[in-house]
């Protein structure tokens, strides 16, 4: 590999021994950079043989420490952006194949110059790899029509914790011959082996998009407003995106008539985006008759229909705005959540009077894929100079929102992943069978308990 690429030094091994969060930091007996898979292997191979545990990463943009060493496990974190070429498109096949280390932005590039769509879109997706989605189960904001990453993936190549190499880069969509090893690495967050490439589903590129926010009461009134699409669309849903108005208010844009959307009979908006193969004209056209009739029987109280890809993308700045905006409330307890849809109401209101009543001096701030049941149910203090007192209840409020999820039949994982943050969380939620299989599945695949120790078991 050579010296310019083994990191020994605190200072250079600094960048990648701290979440994006800055929750969780550790310390690292190096830091590795391969260039190939071959490299992987043997890097994995000789640690296998002296016992020292790994700990993958990619482009670091986490929000659980999954891929954060922790000091009581020294590691060497093997770095696989220097993994990143883009092997192939085949459009016959609408398939990518390439190396854990591409940019999740890169790979989209390189779908859509061939005339295709890779749908997964992430708001890091300028510095996330695809081995950081995979291993995470990404979802995003187009899971609604597209599906996470897990429904994304055909095959993959992975490195196995005795540093063997497991080339299952088949771009078939049918293969019913035996388990789908390719689903126990998605989502396993590198504590069964090193994902080094990836075979992925490609769409055809839409002809056009039309997006709006709308103003609506309340939660309810959005999942009827779904039904309506579904009902009375022949374009494809794409991305259903609810905001509360607290969540909204955060972020300055310069658009029109954006205030007027909340007032005191509209508390929440949804981000809606259709995309068609149809022209443009025709598609405005539809989520335009779709409103007047969401309108008329009372769903919503106004909207704002873009009317160009750039009231488009500024529409889209707002949702994307609202996870960095919200620290100037002060402490944020985050919560990443999915739960039935048709219980999503009646979480978001019982959970909200439970909490109040716990300590009133807090708001939430909630937004997300509620299309898909997914929300980031934030809790922030009502002023900056309270957060410390927010802080001190940080585990209750978690313990308080998680049981109100589970008693609505929701996880308290959507797409983040467990990594150090939920571990424990983890084995309090899982039923003993399913903590006993998994278990077994760590203990089959990495028997001396390498990779990446102490993240989700």
């Amino acid at each position: 590999m050579g010296s310019d690429f083994v990191s020994n030094s605190n200072a250079d091994k600094q960048s990648h021994l701290t979440d994006w969060s800055k929750r969780f930091s550790g310390n690292a007996i190096a830091v590795l950079k391969p260039k190939n898979v071959g490299e992987v292997a043997s890097l994995v191979s000789l640690c296998n043989q002296n016992r020292i545990p790994i700990v993958p990463q990619g482009g670091n943009t986490g929000l659980c420490g999954g891929a954060t060493p922790m000091d009581e496990h020294p590691s060497v974190v093997i770095v696989t952006t220097r993994l990143n070429q883009i092997h192939e498109v085949n459009l016959e096949n609408s398939t990518i194949t390439l190396d854990s280390g591409v940019l999740l932005a890169s790979a989209q590039e390189a779908a859509k110059q061939s005339g295709k769509l890779f749908p997964l879109s992430l708001a890091s997706e300028g510095s996330c790899t695809i081995g950081g989605n995979l291993s995470t189960n990404a979802g995003g904001v187009q899971v609604l029509r597209y599906g996470n990453m897990r429904d994304l993936t055909l095959g993959l190549e992975v490195v196995t914790p005795s540093g063997e190499i497991f080339n299952g880069l088949r771009g078939l969509r049918k293969d019913n011959t035996g388990y789908s090893l390719k689903d126990i690495y998605v989502g396993s967050e590198g504590t069964l082996g090193i994902i080094t490439a990836a075979t992925l589903k490609l769409f055809s590129l839409p002809r056009s998009k039309a997006t709006a926010l709308v103003a609506l009461k309340d939660v309810q009134s959005s999942i009827k407003l779904i039904e309506l699409i579904n009902q009375h669309c022949n374009v494809d849903l794409t991305a259903f995106e609810i905001i509360s108005s607290s969540a909204l208010t955060l972020v300055s844009t310069g658009i029109e008539k954006l205030s007027r959307l909340i007032n005191d009979q509209s508390h929440w908006t949804v981000l809606i985006e259709l995309s068609s193969m149809e022209d443009e004209e025709k598609s405005y056209a539809q989520l335009e008759t779709l409103l007047e009739k969401a309108f008329g029987i009372g769903l919503i109280n106004d909207a704002v229909l873009s009317k160009s890809l750039q009231q488009s993308k500024d529409l889209w700045r707002i949702r994307e705005g609202i996870p960095e905006a919200q620290f100037i409330l002060g402490t944020i307890v985050k919560h990443d959540i999915s739960l039935p849809i048709s219980e999503l109401a009646k979480f978001v209101a019982s959970t909200e009077v439970k909490l109040r009543k716990f300590w009133p001096h807090l708001q939430t701030v909630i937004f997300g894929h509620i299309g898909d049941g997914n929300l980031h149910y934030n809790i922030a203090p009502i002023a900056p100079e309270l957060s410390k007192d927010l802080e001190i209840r940080r585990k209750d409020i978690n313990q308080l929102v998680h049981d109100e999820v589970y008693k609505y039949s929701g996880s308290f994982s959507a797409e983040h992943g467990i990594g150090q943050l939920k571990r424990n969380e983890l084995i309090t939620r899982k039923s003993s069978i399913e903590l006993e299989l998994m278990r077994s599945i760590k203990r089959a695949l990495d028997p001396q308990g390498i990779m990446n120790p102490g993240k989700i078991l």
